[in-house]
C-alpha cells in the first residue's frame, strides 16, 4: 500500500530526530520524510498523490516498530495457552512490530527443527515478526549444551533457558563461550533455585504476614554476580532477564563501569507494582521473579533513568484459566503483558517523568534490536516501514475479556490507563487497533 502518515511527532534516536512530520511509504518502503511544514501546509509543500491514503496522525506520535524481546508464545505444545498466531495478534494490538520467543515449548527449542517451525508459523501469519531464542542446554535441563551453531543456522537470534536458570557455573561459561564465537548472546533468568525453593512470593515482612513462603531478592542477585564474573572472565556478552531487585541493578550499574560486556531488561509489572498487590492472592500477581518491595521498585526506575536497564520487556506469559483460578500455591508463575505494557508506562513513566519519550523508544525499539543484532528499524529513506504509532493521551481501561490473547491472566483488569498504541505499519500493512482494549 501507499500511505502518507501527516501531522504526527516522528522521534527517531538512530538519528536524532524528535520533530513534527511527514512519512512517505510506498511498497512497504519509506520513500521520504521530514518536517511538516516541508510537505504540506502554508509553505507550499506537495500534497499526496491522488492514489495515497493519508492518515493524519496530530497528536500522535510515531516512532521506529516496538520489539518485545521477551515472550512466551507456547506452540508448539501448549496451543491452548496461546499460539504464534495469537500472540502475534496480541503484539500488533500492544504496538509491538516484533517479537522474541522464549524456548520453553514443548518440545523444548533445542534443535533446528523447532526454530524453523516458528519461523514458519510467524510468516503464515504475516503479523508481526517472530524471532526464536533457543535453548542453551537440551531440554533445558541445564546437563548439556545444545547445538548453538545449527540452532543459529536454522534463525534462532539468541540463546535462552529461561524459567530454569543454568544452575551449573562451568556450563554457563561454556555456553557464554560457544555463544560468543557466533557474535550470539545468553540471555539468562537469574535464580538460585536452592535459595528460592518452594518459595512463591517475595521474602520479606509481607509474606511472613501473609503466612506465604518467600523468594529472596539474594537468590536474584547472587545469580546475576556470578554470570557477570563469568561474562568477565569470559569477555562474552550476557543478557540479565527480567531484573526485580534493587541488588542486581547495582550489580549491573558497577559490571557496566568496569566494562563488562552485559545488558539487562525489567518488566512493566516490576515497574508499577509491588508485593503489596499480593495480599489478596490473586493468582494473577504469582510470577518468577516475584513482585519486590518499593525500595527495588525505585531502584528499577532509578536504573533505567541511568542506562543501566537497557531494555523493558513484557515477559508475557500466557496461561489458561484452569491453571491460573486456583489456590495462590497452586497457580503457575506468570502473567501476559503484551496487550497492556504501553499503556503502564505511559500512565506510569512517561505522564509522572519518570520515562522520558526517548528512553521509552530506546528501551522497546532501538537496544533491543542491538542486544539481538537485527536490522534497526530508523525511519529513513529506503527503509522498511517498520514503525509503531503511539496515542499518548488517549484514555482507557484494561479488559481483559477483549484480550487478542489466548489466555486472560492479567493483574491488570480494570485498570484506567492514559496512552498506549494507536497501530502500526508493517509488512506494507496499515493495522490501526480498534478493540475495546485499544486507546
Amino acid at each position: 500500500m501507499n500511505l502518507l502518515l501527516k501531522g504526527g511527532r516522528m522521534i527517531d534516536p538512530f538519528r536524532k530526530v524528535d520533530e513534527i512530520g511527514y512519512i512517505i511509504i510506498e511498497n512497504g518502503k519509506i520513500a521520504g520524510s521530514g518536517r511538516e511544514s516541508h510537505r504540506t501546509g502554508k509553505s507550499g509543500g506537495k500534497g499526496a498523490p491522488p492514489d495515497m491514503e493519508v492518515l493524519d496522525l496530530r497528536g500522535k506520535i510515531v516512532v521506529p516498530g516496538l520489539i518485545d524481546m521477551h515472550t512466551h508464545l507456547r506452540e508448539p505444545g501448549f496451543e491452548y495457552r496461546e499460539t504464534i498466531s495469537s500472540g502475534s495478534e496480541a503484539a500488533v494490538a500492544g504496538g509491538f512490530t516484533s517479537i522474541a520467543c522464549m524456548s520453553n515449548t514443548n518440545p523444548v527449542n533445542d534443535n533446528p527443527s523447532v526454530t524453523e517451525f516458528s519461523r514458519r508459523k510467524a510468516a503464515e501469519c504475516c503479523l508481526a515478526n517472530v524471532y526464536p531464542i533457543a535453548a542453551i542446554s537440551l531440554k533445558s535441563e541445564g546437563l548439556c549444551l545444545s547445538e548453538f551453531h545449527d540452532l543459529k543456522d536454522a534463525g534462532a537470534v539468541a540463546f535462552s533457558d529461561d524459567g530454569n536458570p543454568v544452575m551449573n557455573a562451568a556450563l554457563m561459561r561454556r555456553a557464554l563461550e560457544y555463544a560468543s564465537s557466533l557474535d550470539m548472546r545468553i540471555i539468562d533468568h537469574c535464580e538460585d533455585r536452592n535459595l528460592s525453593a518452594g518459595g512463591m512470593m517475595h521474602e520479606g515482612f509481607i509474606s511472613t504476614e501473609i503466612g506465604l513462603p518467600g523468594i529472596p531478592g539474594v537468590s536474584e542477585d547472587i545469580m546475576v554476580a556470578r554470570d557477570i564474573l563469568l561474562a568477565e572472565f569470559t569477555g562474552a556478552s550476557l543478557h540479565i532477564a527480567h531484573v526485580s531487585t534493587a541488588g542486581a541493578v547495582r550489580l549491573i550499574r558497577e559490571a557496566k563501569a568496569r566494562g563488562v560486556k552485559v545488558s539487562a531488561e525489567t518488566c512493566p509489572h516490576y515497574l508499577v507494582l509491588t508485593d503489596e498487590a499480593v495480599r489478596g492472592y490473586d493468582p494473577n500477581v504469582k510470577m518468577n521473579p516475584p513482585l519486590r518491595s518499593e525500595a527495588d521498585r525505585e531502584a528499577l526506575w532509578e536504573g533505567l533513568k541511568d542506562g543501566t536497564l537497557d531494555v523493558i520487556a513484557t515477559d508475557h506469559a500466557p496461561h489458561s484459566a484452569e491453571e491460573k483460578e486456583v489456590e495462590f500455591d497452586a497457580a503457575p508463575f506468570g502473567i501476559i503483558g503484551l496487550e497492556t505494557a504501553v499503556g503502564l508506562l505511559f500512565t506510569h513513566g512517561v505522564h509522572r517523568r519518570k520515562l522520558t519519550l526517548k528512553d521509552l523508544v530506546l528501551k522497546m525499539a532501538v537496544n533491543p534490536r542491538a542486544i539481538l543484532s537485527l536490522p534497526d528499524a530508523r525511519i529513513r529513506a529506503g527503509g522498511d516501514a517498520s514503525l509503531t504509532l503511539l496515542q499518548p493521551d488517549r484514555e482507557w481501561t484494561v479488559d481483559r475479556e477483549a484480550f487478542l490473547s489466548k489466555s486472560r491472566n492479567t493483574p491488570f483488569h480494570g485498570w484506567a490507563l492514559k496512552g498506549g498504541s494507536r497501530g502500526i505499519v508493517h509488512h506494507g500493512q496499515l493495522f490501526l487497533n480498534r478493540s475495546v482494549n485499544s486507546p
